[in-house]
């Protein structure tokens, strides 16, 4: 908390005597804001434990610094900012907290009880016939997103929650993920791929009629199959994208590395040679492996 409230003097400071800082609005702090998250996401991928705490600084400021704008604007602060998050984290967990908890100076997660009561917790919020079951990562999904429903301030239906900038492929993952909360899902996962087959052969039919516009279409349609084949053997395809891209750069990059030692520019050498320095870089990651 010291920390914390360290560096809330230091970004006061800031705006109050930085010419950069003080002029800075909502408007012109969001492309800095998801660039920062991007850089974020690139470090989580990689596992670098250095720049996942330097880039987690990076995104806190920015939270920090929209509240500091609303602050002086006399909208909010960051304490309303944090009372609200944890108002909301208690309510959407009735699992963990009793209702009475939700105001407390210091919330305290419901004590230990019999795994046949756990159950009971949320039992307006489910209908489970067993009350000896107890609640599942999947129940507590639903209950988040039927809470959402009934606050005053939350998502009016169930999709409109899906923030309309979000990255079409995570958008569309999103999209399911909701969907399968309320129940609208593949009974058995298997099923998705009669589906998959489905897209993919109505996309070879207007890519051999050469319908641009049908053909897009149905592109559409068979990636968004994937991610949901994706989403139901609990795979992140954002996530397995981002690893692959970075694996071709990594094969691409020794490809050109070895073009170069060979005084060969990349558009002189043959599909062939290419390929081979593709394999021998994909031999040695293995090996390193």
């Amino acid at each position: 908390m010291r920390a914390f409230g360290r560096f809330l003097d230091v970004l006061d400071a800031l705006r109050a005597n930085c010419p950069w800082d003080k002029k800075q609005t909502n408007e012109s702090l969001r492309p800095n804001t998801i660039e920062e998250t991007y850089e974020l996401c690139d470090a989580l991928i990689k596992n670098d434990i250095h720049d996942i705490c330097k880039e987690l600084g990076d995104v806190l400021l920015h939270i920090c610094f929209y509240a500091k704008i609303a602050e002086e604007k006399g909208q909010f602060d960051m304490a309303d900012v944090c009372d609200a998050l944890t108002r909301k984290m208690i309510t959407r967990h009735p699992h963990v907290y009793h209702p009475s908890q939700i105001d407390a100076e210091e919330p305290k997660p419901l004590p230990y009880v019999p795994k046949e009561d756990i159950c009971l917790r949320s039992k307006s919020l489910r209908n489970i016939g067993d009350n000896k079951k107890p609640i599942s990562v999947g129940e507590v999904l639903e209950n988040w997103e039927q809470i959402k429903l009934k606050e005053k301030d939350g998502n009016k239906t169930v999709l409109s929650g899906v923030p309309a900038a979000l990255p079409s492929l995570i958008k569309a993952y999103r999209i399911q993920d909701k969907a399968r909360n309320v129940g609208f899902d593949w009974e058995d996962r298997q099923d998705v791929w009669k589906k998959v087959h489905e897209e993919l052969a109505e996309l070879e039919v207007e890519l051999n009629k050469e319908e641009k516009v049908k053909s897009t279409e149905e592109l559409g349609d068979f990636l968004f199959s994937v991610i949901n084949a994706a989403r139901l053997y609990k795979l992140n395809p954002d996530n397995a994208l981002e690893m692959t891209n970075q694996k071709f750069i990594r094969r691409f990059n020794y490809i050109e590395a070895h073009s170069i030692k060979m005084g060969k520019p990349l558009k002189d050498m043959t599909l062939e040679e290419m390929d081979a320095l593709w394999n021998e870089a994909k031999q040695n990651e293995t090996m390193k492996e």
